[in-house]
Order: C-alpha cells, then sequence, then structure tokens
C-alpha cells in the first residue's frame, strides 16, 4: 500500500511539474512574442520618423535653394542696371553736348529705377532663403549637413547685405545724376559733393561684403561631403 501511494504521489508531482513548465514555456513565449512586438513597433516609428525627415530635409533644402537662385538672379538684373547707369553717367559727364548729356542723364537715372526693385527683391529672397536654411537643420542629425547648412546661411545673409549696399549705392547715383547740369558750355554737378562721399563710402563697403560673400561662396564649393544628396534614401 506505501508503494502504491508513493507512486501515485511521484506521478501526480510530475503531472505538476510538467504542467508548470508549460505553462511556463507558454508564459515566456508569449512574453517574448510581446517583446518582439514591441521592438517592431518601435522600429516601424523609428523608420517612418527617418522616412519623414528625409522627405522635410529635402523639401526644405530645395525651396531655400530656389529661395537662393531667386535672390542671385534678382541682384544679377540689378547689377546689369546698375553698370549701364555708371556707365551712362560717365558719359554725361563727359559730354559736351547739352542735348546727348540730357539723354545719357535720363538713361542713367531710368536704369537706377530698374535697378532698385531687383535689389529690393534679392534682398528678400537673400533673407528667407537664410531662414530656410537654418530651419532646415532640424531635419538632420548629420554634423557635416549641419555645417553645409550653416555655411549656406552665412552666404545668404551675406547676399541680403551685398545688395542692400547696392541698393543704396543705386539711390545714391540716381540723386547724383539729377544734380549734372550743362553750364558755360560744359557739364558740371551741382551741389553733390555729400552725396558723392555718401556713394564712395557705400560702395566701399560694398567691395568689401562682397569678399567676404565670394569667400563664403568658396567655403561651399570647396567643402566635400562623400555621397552627399539632398534626397537621402535608407539602404
Amino acid at each position: 500500500m506505501p508503494r502504491i501511494f508513493d507512486r501515485n504521489i511521484f506521478i501526480m508531482m510530475l503531472s505538476v511539474m510538467a504542467g508548470f513548465i508549460i505553462i511556463t514555456y507558454f508564459v515566456a513565449d508569449i512574453v517574448h512574442n510581446s517583446q518582439i512586438q514591441q521592438l517592431n513597433t518601435e522600429h516601424t516609428s523609428e523608420i517612418e520618423t527617418i522616412e519623414k525627415n528625409n522627405i522635410h530635409f529635402t523639401s526644405s533644402f530645395l525651396e531655400s535653394s530656389v529661395l537662393l537662385d531667386s535672390a542671385r538672379e534678382d541682384r544679377a538684373f540689378g547689377n546689369y542696371h546698375f553698370d549701364l547707369a555708371q556707365l551712362f553717367y560717365t558719359s554725361a559727364l563727359s559730354e559736351f553736348n547739352e542735348t546727348k548729356m540730357d539723354a545719357y542723364k535720363e538713361n542713367c537715372i531710368s536704369n537706377c529705377t530698374n535697378a532698385l526693385p531687383k535689389y529690393f527683391n534679392a534682398n528678400q529672397n537673400f533673407l528667407l532663403a537664410a531662414t530656410f536654411f537654418d530651419n532646415t537643420k532640424q531635419y538632420t542629425n548629420f554634423s557635416s549637413y549641419v555645417t553645409l547648412l550653416t555655411m549656406y546661411v552665412n552666404l545668404s545673409n551675406s547676399g541680403a547685405r551685398l545688395v542692400l549696399l547696392r541698393y543704396n549705392a543705386t539711390m545714391y547715383l540716381s540723386l547724383i545724376a539729377e544734380k549734372i547740369i550743362y553750364e558755360n558750355n560744359g557739364v558740371i554737378l551741382d551741389n553733390a559733393t555729400d552725396l558723392l562721399d555718401l556713394f564712395n563710402e557705400t560702395m566701399t563697403a560694398y567691395s568689401n561684403e562682397l569678399s567676404t560673400y565670394e569667400d563664403f561662396q568658396d567655403e561651399i564649393d570647396e567643402y566635400d561631403i562623400e555621397g552627399f544628396s539632398t534626397i537621402r534614401e535608407i539602404s
């Protein structure tokens, strides 16, 4: 009788242990699957975040670049009219015929008028480009990209200062041209000393800023990021 009892107890204990092992296995499996699911969820979320940042980075960088290109284009048109204005101004001062002098004078003023809105638009777009390039930094954590974006911010801010100086110089040149008069068979500038000083000071400041602007442009051209692309795909 005791042997039968011991055997029954042994069988019962084996059954309990087997049940415990099975239950433990299922619980462990559930926990493991739960952990895997959580990791998959986190991984999927991380990938989605990276993809969204890629899209935002590309979009923001392209918008910034378009603004910068627009600013450069307006600056180029402004420079075209400003150079013509200076040419007509010089021609007016050296002319001995009053009629031709008046024509050169008017052409100078007309080109100054055409240059001013181009410089104004360029200034606004340079400032917007600087803001957009700076905002683009939030969509990348690559230090080399952030450095490049900072270079573009510096270039855009310098460009804004550059065209503002040329805008002021254009206004001074137009005012100086209005002072050109024909008197005693010759051309003179009537009461334009102060304006000439302002014009020359502004052009000096422009030359200094132009050097800074070109340095920033060279810095960008020489900055090498292997495989850099505005579109960053997950490989």
